[in-house]
């Protein structure tokens, strides 16, 4: 430690005795040493550091720490127990610093020479707060935050959270008032690395990384090299869990979404679905059982699905009885076989008598793969024009993904930003090339600048509905170039007429990709097209045991049978202008300004502030609360209905009046228990 540092810094060390884990671990011994002697010692190396003073808090059960500390002639500050920011505050201001460190006193091991070198980049890059946890790449223990003084002010204002109360900084990482900066680790990720201690059996293991590294002032790359070479040492607590804390109402969904990070490339089998996407942190992850549009999760907690509902999946409800019947008969009688389904052939005669157009048809069991199909058998038609123009988001594929190759924001309105193509070949750049909704002159000129263009794929309608008869131009354009128009209405199909929105505008498509809501929560898709088109097929190889399979095409004709009977479409399309109506009303009831988009039967709003993100989540955050699934969208169901949706008008008034005072003032990451998902899909948002 030295004053020749013009900026100064100052370290507060959170420590206090009443641990539920591990009580009185503060005064245990590292190598003969009092831990947090052991700790103030390797703080006391750190260059960029003038003070180091411990806040403890000023209840009775910690007078002995705080004896033990001033024996020990440290700098020694006493605040609320419970309200360790209100602490934090009060120390930084009762000693005017002006940069604070925090370091916790379960890090013993944290290294001096990282807190210098953060200081330095914290200085450099002139951020409000700068951390090592925000996105954890460093060794749980290694714990590193540093703040000014003004955003340790900002968040003693506004942070109202009991979270944010005991954990200090939670508000300035959520906050959009603050600059703020994560540190990665460039060695590697360590994050499951624990030299943090929480428990008894830590304070072991501590031990005897303390004594096999010997020297004083080892460092965290010491540490790192001595696990890689010593990994049963590290077993020791590995079955210790970090430090987040579990709403025991969710404690079976998180443990479980935990687990699966571990063994799941990615999570789980949908982005969408991730957790972390809609709520990090606070998500229930798991589902138990569906029924119409109850979801009972792995906790036992029941919740009214008015968002997703299966992502578009389930039209009829979550667990139609018909359609379960159906497919339970036809399991019965086996799924599977060496020879095909009898079900794919009355499933096709349906398809093509709803689509008159239409000649042939080719099945499979996920958006992705009919999306694949469909643009695999336009290009073997078109095999000298094979290059795409998309509008829309149409899978994860290659042929699509390629767009962003050329750059890498091409997909950014299309599907999500920033997204990564890591694995997409570079030689198909130049493949795929994406044109705006309703901006025909774009699409025009596009076309007539690259004549390798036999393809327009698009959404038919979305977020918004087509301008100056939008669509009929892009048919008249595709005509009079010979290209091969597809429509997917994987999502669209079912929700506004029956096997096509297309029909709505009276627009034929060349191929059209239905799916989503066929099979109301069975497997099936299907790709349609004109028979000269189809027949291409044969010109390449398409095929798939488990498309033969029969549960789908069972499921499928039995949801065309209930919707063609109980015209669903009708229905949802109803209740949805009857949402959007009442969106309009309390938003206008509470001075909110709202953008009202999206078919009536898939509806959605915007918040017009830079906050949307953060409102929207709040939304999710506090209709949670109430036993609700809610965003800013809705898939509408025929399981919906007014009674239910009453409630939930009710609890979004509530919530708006807070939105109203954060556009007036407030801050609404006061609000907010977790951080606002950042990597989420555009087309949902």
């Amino acid at each position: 430690m030295n004053g020749k540092n013009i900026e100064k810094f100052s370290i507060i060390i959170q420590a206090r005795l009443g641990s539920t884990r591990f009580k009185n671990k503060v005064l245990a011994k590292i190598n003969k040493e009092i831990l947090i002697k052991f700790l103030i010692k390797r703080l006391k190396k750190c260059k960029q550091v003038d003070k180091i003073i411990v806040a403890v808090p000023d209840s009775k059960d910690n007078d002995l720490l705080s004896k033990y500390l001033e024996k020990e002639n440290y700098c020694v500050f006493r605040g609320s127990k419970n309200n360790v920011l209100r602490r934090y505050f009060e120390c930084a201001k009762h000693f005017k610093l002006k940069n604070i460190v925090r370091i916790t006193a379960d890090c013993p091991l944290v290294d001096p020479k990282l807190i210098d070198d953060l200081i330095k980049k914290f200085q450099s890059i002139k951020v409000d707060y700068l951390s090592n946890t925000i996105n954890r790449t460093y060794p749980d223990g290694m714990d590193i935050e540093i703040f000014n003084f003004k955003a340790l002010n900002l968040t003693r204002k506004f942070a109202i959270q009991k979270y944010d109360l005991e954990h200090v900084t939670p508000y300035m990482q959520k906050t959009d008032r603050l600059k703020v900066f994560n540190q990665i680790y460039t060695k590697g990720n360590f994050s499951k690395l624990r030299i943090t201690i929480d428990y008894k059996e830590d304070l072991i293991k501590i031990n005897k990384v303390c004594k096999m590294l010997a020297k004083k002032n080892f460092s965290l790359g010491n540490i790192i090299k001595l696990s890689k070479s010593n990994s049963e040492l590290f077993r020791l607590n590995k079955k210790m869990k970090n430090k987040k804390k579990i709403s025991l109402k969710f404690e079976n969904n998180h443990r479980l979404w935990e687990n699966a990070k571990e063994i799941i490339a990615g999570g789980n089998m949908l982005f969408s679905k991730r957790p972390d996407t809609i709520l990090p942190g606070k998500w229930p992850a798991y589902f138990k059982s569906a029924k119409g549009c109850k979801i009972t999760d792995v906790d036992g907690n029941t919740y009214t699905d008015l968002s997703l509902m299966g992502v578009g999946t389930n039209i009829l409800g979550y667990a139609n009885k018909s359609v379960d019947k159906s497919v339970i008969n036809r399991l019965k009688n086996g799924n599977m076989s060496t020879l095909n389904c009898v079900e794919e052939v009355k499933l096709s005669k349906k398809l093509l008598e709803m689509n008159k157009w239409a000649s042939k048809v080719k099945f499979a069991r996920s958006g992705g793969e009919a999306n694949a199909i469909a643009v695999r058998i336009a290009r073997a038609f078109n095999d000298n024009r094979d290059s795409i123009a998309f509008c829309g988001y149409h899978g994860w594929h290659d042929w699509y993904l390629a767009a962003n190759i050329k750059d890498k924001n091409n997909l950014n309105n299309h599907l999500i930003s920033g997204l990564k193509i890591g694995g997409v070949q570079k030689n198909l750049k130049n493949t795929v090339y994406p044109f705006k909704y309703n901006d025909f002159k774009s699409l025009e000129k596009l076309i007539n600048s690259n004549k390798k263009i036999g393809i327009i794929k698009m959404e038919v309608v979305r977020n918004e509905l087509p301008k100056n008869n939008f669509l009929k131009k892009v048919r008249n354009l595709a005509t009079k170039n010979k290209i091969i128009l597809i429509f997917d209405e994987c999502t669209s199909g079912f929700r506004e007429l029956f096997g096509g929105i297309y029909k709505k505008f009276k627009v034929e498509p060349d191929i059209l990709i239905l799916g989503k809501a066929l099979g109301n929560g069975y497997a099936i898709t299907a790709v349609l097209g004109k028979n000269k088109i189809m027949e291409s097929v044969n010109k390449t190889f398409i095929s798939s045991t488990f498309w033969t399979e029969s549960i789908g095409p069972t499921a499928a004709l039995k949801t065309l049978e209930i919707m063609e009977k109980t015209q669903s479409w009708k229905y949802i399309t109803s209740l949805g202008k009857y949402i959007k109506k009442n969106w309009a009303m309390i938003a206008k009831k509470n001075k909110i300004k709202i953008k009202i988009k999206g078919i009536d039967a898939l509806c959605s709003f915007y918040f017009d502030s830079k906050n949307h993100n953060a409102f929207k989540t709040f939304i999710t955050q506090e209709m949670l609360k109430k036993k609700i699934f809610a965003t800013n969208s809705i898939y509408v169901s025929v399981s919906h209905n007014k009674k239910i949706l009453k409630k939930y008008f009710l609890i979004l008034n509530k919530i708006f009046k807070i939105i109203y005072k954060c556009q007036n003032g407030d801050d609404i990451f006061r609000y907010l228990e977790t951080k606002p998902p950042t990597n989420q899909i555009g087309r949902l948002n």
